[in-house]
């Protein structure tokens, strides 16, 4: 399975918008990377896509945007800031809040800078030093060390993908159980309708794309036809023939 550029370019129109030949990069690895991990089938590669074009917004949020007012701080984080008090201190310094938001927790060290660093980043989202190391783990990309290898156009379909098979996502995947799959890579269902959505221009994109690569099947040429005066002189030269004899 592979997934072809012009498919891609028309689900991702602003895919390089970013990341500068990202589409290309995971139309490139998208064969081999799809083996290595047992995506073997349209309904485990759509699933993967819409996922991932979730995720990233079709690659238009590659890193995760840290730059929250204070009234948008309170409702995406209500126990860490309860007041406008507590939040405006942090508005518009994005450093400041992911670090403030991700230490202490998901392997990022309190008083260090692990909630900027291994903000959320890539394909699949991948947050904090324990998601990253896990990335780092199943493919052999040192993401801890460059985090920016995340989204790297070489390396961006495959770091999304193992998180996805990591999180447990292939089983219900090969159920066509979107709401599961959901729940296990983001950890609850946010965006569910909208992956949904995905799922289904996925669905159909790789659907156009399987029977446009069908070999065209020319029928054999037929004998052409004899016309009625030439079977009428056929028979008589049979019959000539025969009396001769």
């Amino acid at each position: 399975m592979k997934i072809d550029e012009p498919t891609l370019r028309r689900l991702w129109p602003a895919g390089d918008s970013k990341v500068p030949g990202l589409i290309a990069g995971i139309a490139t690895s998208s064969a081999a990377v799809f083996a290595r991990y047992g995506i073997s089938t349209p309904l485990l590669v759509a699933h993967v896509m819409a996922q991932i074009s979730h995720e990233c917004g079709a690659g238009r949020d590659v890193v995760e945007n840290m730059n929250y007012t204070a009234g948008r701080m309170m409702q995406v984080w209500p126990s860490r800031f309860p007041t406008m008090a507590s939040a405006q201190p942090y508005a518009g310094h994005p450093q400041a809040l992911a670090n403030k938001v991700y230490n202490g927790r998901m392997g990022n060290r309190a008083d260090s800078d692990d909630g900027w660093n291994f903000r959320g980043r890539g394909a699949a989202q991948t947050t904090g030093r324990e998601g990253y190391a896990r990335v780092a783990k199943a493919t052999g990309i040192d993401v801890v060390g460059d985090p920016d290898l995340l989204i790297d156009p070489r390396y961006f379909l495959e770091c999304g993908v193992s998180d996805f098979v990591n999180c447990g996502c292939l089983p219900y995947a090969k159920a066509d159980d979107v709401l599961n799959v959901t729940r296990r890579l983001n950890g609850s269902t946010v965006g569910l309708a909208q992956r949904r959505a995905w799922l289904s221009k996925w669905k159909a994109a790789l659907s156009d794309a399987a029977v446009a690569r069908l070999p065209v099947v020319v029928a054999p040429a037929l004998a052409p036809a004899v016309p009625r005066s030439g079977w009428a002189s056929i028979v008589a030269a049979l019959a000539a023939a025969f009396r001769r004899a």
